[in-house]
């Protein structure tokens, strides 16, 4: 979080990818994977290729194609609750003599198989190129992604009232298109005090059109920057870090009749240092980040700016061989998001009416964990414990009122209580000349409380997940259960989420041997076709998880 800036409280995600290349490989690489996948009709394929410009250059190239159907699900579309509710409005039409209204609505409340409006397509193009030799490397990559996906609809809303007046609206698709530009880079510093300096930079040309039916209905365009440099040191004497600098700025852009916010700017400039040293078996590590945040929105003529203070501090103490011993402590902050501070309206995306709050102060928060790890070869285990309190956390809260037929939500800000644990372990039990079976478990848990209030909304439950591995030799087997508590423990105005249990299965099948260039696969995931729901989804009553899906992906590398 303090590398990547406090928007990161519930944790960052380094995604990397091979666009721009990291070394100059000695010919041509390629890759190629084609997948199908039942439960959408999906079909997708890919490839993506990295060859040599030189002794010093590098080139990639790539593109993906994938296009899927409405999501088959097992059972009823929408949730017990959401159907209680539609046939309650069915029978109050019927009450009132309007038939055709409440046979609407008894259709709703039956809807079954298939989430409506659900099919997409989409299609990605990417090339990339690199300098690397052994003092650095530079590189630069571009990204055009072309996507086209309709958005479920909450069943009823917007729909009618009991006068006869009609608000159907036309089904809602997302016409978007996305340009980005990235740019990576490095000097190396030898063997001094600093190791290298390394830059990254992002921009970002964004937009995407709501379309009611065929009529354009609100019009998104955004444009970003990012760049970050980082001083990495050379380990000393047990003793080593980096440090940096981050600025991030943004412009989104929203016209429209559901235009949820107003056109607003964010930006963001960040300094951070993280530093570890070692003693012996224990290692000691604390970090420090300041960022000030603005957000803008001109059109309501709000402008706040936010000073930003996060900090760590952690001791880890090697016990014994594989054995670690753990504390960290964590002081978070994070400015509030522009549809945190100055949502009014429908968002589509989530099927709700949205309103912020424009006087948030910063999301502050005091948490630690303590952890045990053990990493043994055949054996290995991992059990976190942590406890997070937060001086003003903002949640969106459903507070019971509608507006057309769609939920309000409220931002709130208060003090809460998140905590939690997270186990996993895994024992290779078995051992053959060209395989073995490998046992796998993992448990987590979080409870959470906004105090004076209630529960924390959209948390998971209770989840359980146990798994083996069959290896003969170029043939891999997995089965997995992954178990779901109900979720009961839910907000004023949620309705509580049944629990339940999916089975997956898999095959990978390298007949060319483990290093070789084939690899076909063939899974079953949710095996016995569970209805399931997840917990943490602002649409969960009327998109449940999807039916059993089996999938079918042949990748080719050389």
């Amino acid at each position: 979080m303090l590398l990547f800036g406090g928007q990161a409280i519930g944790g960052a995600v380094n995604a990397l990818d091979k666009r721009i290349p990291r070394s100059v490989p000695d010919g041509i690489k390629l890759d190629v994977l084609g997948s199908y996948g039942s439960a959408a009709n999906e079909r997708a394929a890919s490839g993506a290729a990295q060859f040599r410009l030189g002794e010093r250059w590098a080139a990639s190239v790539d593109a993906s194609w994938r296009k899927s159907d409405d999501l088959k699900v097992p059972g009823f579309v929408n949730s017990p609750s959401l159907r209680a509710a539609l046939l309650d409005e069915a029978a109050e039409y019927r009450a009132d003599g309007e038939p055709a209204e409440a046979e609407e609505y008894e259709e709703l409340a039956a809807l079954s198989g298939k989430v409506p409006n659900t099919a997409a397509r989409s299609t990605t193009f990417g090339a990339g190129l690199a300098f690397i030799d052994a003092g650095g490397n530079l590189g630069i990559s571009v990204q055009r992604q072309d996507m086209r996906y309709g958005l479920p609809t909450r069943p009823g809303a917007g729909h009618h009232d009991h006068g006869g007046g009609d608000h159907g609206e036309e089904l809602v698709s997302i016409d978007l298109g996305q340009t980005r530009v990235d740019l990576r880079g490095a000097v190396e510093l030898g063997e001094g005090l600093f190791d290298s300096i390394q830059v990254r930079g992002a921009f970002g040309d964004y937009q995407h059109i709501e379309f009611e039916g065929d009529e354009v209905g609100t019009t998104f365009t955004g444009r970003g920057v990012e760049a970050r440099a980082d001083l990495v040191q050379n380990e000393k004497n047990g003793w080593r870090g980096r440090s940096g600098i981050q600025y991030f700025t943004r412009n989104l852009s929203i016209v429209g009749a559901e235009a949820f916010a107003p056109s607003n700017d964010v930006t963001r400039f960040g300094v951070f240092t993280l530093q570890s040293y070692r003693i012996g078996q224990i290692e000691l590590e604390g970090a420090g980040r300041y960022e000030r945040a603005t957000v803008r929105a001109n059109s309501v003529g709000f402008q706040q700016a936010y000073d930003l203070w996060s900090g760590s501090a952690g001791l880890t103490w090697r016990f014994a061989p594989g054995w670690k011993l753990g504390a960290n402590y964590i002081r978070g902050a994070r400015a509030p998001a522009p549809e945190e501070l100055l949502s009014d309206g429908l968002h589509v995306a989530t099927q709700a009416y949205e309103l912020g709050n424009d006087t948030f102060r910063p999301e502050t928060s005091n948490g630690g964990e303590v952890f045990l790890r053990y990493d043994g070869g055949r054996y290995n285990l991992s059990i976190t414990g942590y406890l997070t309190d937060f001086n003003s956390f903002i949640a969106a809260l459903p507070n019971g009122a509608e507006e057309d037929d769609f939920p309000v939500f409220q931002y709130i800000q208060g003090p809460a209580r998140f905590q939690g644990f997270e186990a996993s372990a895994s024992a290779k039990v078995l051992d053959w000349t060209d395989g073995g079976l490998t046992l796998d478990a993992q448990a987590d848990y979080t409870h959470a409380e906004l105090k004076g209030v209630g529960p924390v909304p959209r948390i998971p439950p209770l989840r359980l997940r146990g798994g083996a591995e069959f290896e003969f030799g170029p043939l891999h087997f997995r089965g997995e259960v992954e178990w779901n508590d109900k979720q009961d423990r839910v907000a004023s105005f949620e309705t509580p989420v049944a629990g339940f249990t999916l089975v997956n299965v898999s095959a990978v099948w390298h007949p060319m041997g483990d290093e070789g260039p084939l690899t076909l696969s063939l899974a079953g995931n949710n095996l016995f076709n569970v209805s399931a729901r997840r917990a943490a989804s602002f649409t969960r009553d009327f998109v449940p998880l999807a039916g059993r899906d089996v999938r079918v992906t042949a990748k080719l590398s050389f």
